[in-house]
């Protein structure tokens, strides 16, 4: 199906909305029914219709189809939160005694999870450098279940090769989950690689202007009502009307948003390779990458997202220019229209941060809406400053 009818068309039938151009916002907890019978039916299968928003809603359901028709998906579970949609797929996918393989430094939440959370119930995991498939092989026990993958990362961009890991999944009965928020489904397809389940944080480029939140799970019909009739009903995390009508909006500009995205960080990055005061630039799209190669094979671009160090790597450089950038501002998350920059070290204690230790000293930066070159303007005013 082409992108332009997913975004404005599917799921949309206006004639049932007094041909109104925007879906309304079933702003709703309830559904009425007439026959009993029918009310026993909703009992029996909450995913076969409307009973509770806590389930599903009208407005919610538009928003399934066209997310699950851009993953190339059967179907799609919206959260309220990236964070609630990746807690409701692994939880709905282990059982005590199992074990987990994930990527090494896993979004905070995840690694929460992971390390709090999952132990309690005898669940464990192992952490690795994901970039080649003999690192996913060795950490493989008799009891491993679950894969988590998060491609690329969105700190140094490490890429997993999905293909190889989802085919050492399948062979194993192993479920696989990926954090595919970087690049969303336009940019990069892991469903089409092999890949279980994929996850997308839609607070970010599916929203596009910061002013909601939102999680999204994708695979068969079968995984998703599996997580629908547990996590997902018994959690109520489900994303709310109003919330699923401002991610509906995002959709509409979301190929024309990450374009315009692209070009500018591509410009962004290409300023900052060559300054002087800079170090490194972490970008899977840029050739200097270590995964060059493998990004160019798995993703179509590499949108909005890229890491750099300075030159003067103490953490007082690091802060004196994140805090003399005059219109770039500072802040965690992406995707919205406003550019952001993060120093890790906001995260690191003051006397813990060792200069000498590279990812203490990367700074994260998000590449918006704005000119690129008034972005550039801003870079080289704070670059000179230290």
């Amino acid at each position: 199906m082409d992108i332009s009818q997913i975004i404005n068309e599917l799921g949309e039938d206006r004639e049932q909305y007094y041909n109104a151009v925007a879906p309304p916002i079933m702003q709703t907890s309830n559904f009425t029914f007439k026959k009993v019978a029918d009310l026993s039916k909703a009992f029996e299968d909450e995913m076969g219709g409307y009973i509770y928003s806590r389930g599903l809603n009208p407005t919610v359901d538009i928003l399934r189809k066209k997310l699950a028709a851009l993953d190339g998906a059967e179907d799609c579970l919206v959260f309220n939160n990236g964070a609630a949609a990746i807690f409701a797929g692994i939880f709905a996918n282990v059982k005590s005694g199992d074990h987990i393989v994930s990527v090494t430094a896993p979004y905070t939440w995840v690694q929460r999870m992971f390390d709090v959370i999952l132990p309690r119930f005898g669940v464990t995991c192992t952490y690795i450098n994901g970039t080649t498939i003999a690192n996913w092989e060795k950490a493989t026990q008799h009891n491993t279940t679950f894969y988590y993958l998060e491609s690329p990362n969105s700190w140094d961009f490490a890429i997993q090769p999905i293909r190889e890991v989802a085919a050492l999944a399948k062979s194993k009965g192993i479920t696989t989950l990926i954090d595919n928020s970087y690049c969303t489904p336009l940019y990069q397809k892991p469903l089409e690689m092999g890949i279980d389940i994929t996850m997308q944080t839609a607070t970010k480029y599916i929203g596009g202007h910061s002013d909601t939140l939102g999680g999204v799970l994708c695979g068969t019909h079968a995984m998703m009502k599996k997580i629908f009739d547990s996590e997902y009903l018994n959690i109520g995390s489900g994303v709310q009307p109003f919330n699923a009508w401002l991610l509906i909006r995002g959709l509409r500009t979301l190929p024309a948003r990450i374009e315009r995205i692209t070009r500018s960080t591509e410009k962004v990055v290409k300023f900052m390779q060559q300054h002087p005061k800079v170090d490194t630039v972490l970008f899977p799209f840029a050739e200097t990458f270590p995964q060059y190669e493998l990004a160019r094979q798995q993703m179509k671009a590499a949108c909005g997202l890229f890491t750099f160090t300075l030159k003067a790597g103490k953490r007082e450089s690091i802060v004196q220019f994140c805090e003399s950038l005059q219109h770039i501002m500072m802040a965690v998350s992406w995707g919205g229209h406003e550019s952001l920059v993060i120093p890790k070290c906001a995260g690191i204690r003051p006397g813990d941060f060792d200069p000498a230790n590279k990812t203490h000293q990367y700074i994260r930066m998000y590449v918006g809406l704005e000119e690129a070159q008034y972005l550039i303007g801003d870079l080289e005013q704070a670059l000179s400053r230290i």
